[in-house]
């Protein structure tokens, strides 16, 4: 057996709206990896149940099955997967430059998801909650990106790494929750740089939001 390949498809449990899942699921393409879509009902409580909790305590999505292996939370997933399959292509080993990525997997798991993505949510669930505050760190974090984007094509660095598939979910989709890209050229084009990736898998659009 080829060691960088698994002896059966990875099954990743997931929602398709939702852009931790959709950056698993992106590398998973990216890395030409068979898998299979297990897809949880988050609407029907199914991510809270005993099945589902057995498999993450937290009852939150994704959630990848690898043989004997079962792990959750999208940025260890990520980490996991290409040290397993692709050790080196996606995250390098140099200490800076793994420090430099590191850093933006913390974005995407602290500003991100605490901003475009909660606004996103807010409009895609019709959630009662005020998104202004969402929105406002939303552009927060997109202006810190643009300043950075402007002098680096992606966003660790001179090649594409972890840290641009953990941010570009919620990024790019990040007008269906109010918040426009219009003011930020160095970010759309980054988008477009994510996009033009082999294998690249788009992220399901909702219908709402602005155009841009």
């Amino acid at each position: 057996m080829d060691p960088a390949r698994p002896q059966s498809p990875i099954r990743l449990h997931r929602m398709a709206l939702s852009g931790h899942s959709h950056r698993v699921e992106l590398l998973l393409s990216l890395l030409g990896l068979p898998y299979e879509n297990v897809d949880v009902d988050l609407a029907a409580g199914e991510h809270k149940r005993p099945a589902f909790l057995a498999l993450n305590a937290f009852g939150q999505v994704p959630v990848i099955q690898d043989g004997d292996v079962t792990l959750a939370d999208s940025n260890a997933i990520l980490v996991y997967l290409e040290a397993r399959y692709a050790p080196g292509s996606w995250m390098p080993r140099e200490p800076l430059a793994a420090a430099r990525v590191q850093r933006w997997l913390s974005v995407a798991a602290g500003p991100l998801a605490y901003g475009p993505s909660v606004a996103r949510v807010i409009a895609l669930f019709r959630r009662p909650d005020d998104p202004a505050p969402y929105v406002a760190r939303a552009h927060q974090l997109l202006a810190v990106m643009e300043q950075e984007l402007a002098h680096s094509p992606w966003l660790a660095g001179d090649t594409p790494t972890l840290a641009d598939l953990a941010n570009y979910g919620y990024v790019a989709r990040a007008p269906e929750g109010g918040v426009s890209l219009g003011g930020y050229p160095a970010v759309r084009a980054w988008l477009r740089r994510v996009e033009d990736l082999p294998r690249f898998l788009p992220f399901a659009r909702s219908p709402i939001g602005l155009d841009e």
